[in-house]
């Protein structure tokens, strides 16, 4: 869903249709630096994710839910901006 997120942010910035929200990565929003970045990102994750789930597995299970829903929110609201060009 991360990657979703920024494939899609990229290109709704490149056609001109939105821009990046986060302060951190509106630098780099729009290239391909943007996906390099989330996906060291989402590897960076899952290893917290997967040290966690040893000691606190409910814990772990619940945050990544969590987590996996808005980003779900999110994708689906680059989805609508892109697909009906606001």
């Amino acid at each position: 869903m991360v990657l979703a997120d920024g494939a899609i942010t990229n290109v709704l910035i490149q056609i001109g249709i939105a821009r990046e929200a986060n302060p951190f990565l509106a630098g780099i929003a729009g290239e391909s630096k943007l996906i390099i970045f989330k996906t060291a990102g989402v590897l960076l994750v899952i290893l917290i994710f997967w040290d966690i789930r040893r000691y606190y597995p409910r814990l772990a299970f619940w945050t990544a839910s969590s987590f996996l829903l808005i980003y779900c929110g999110i994708v689906l609201w680059n989805l609508n901006l892109l697909l009906t060009g606001l």
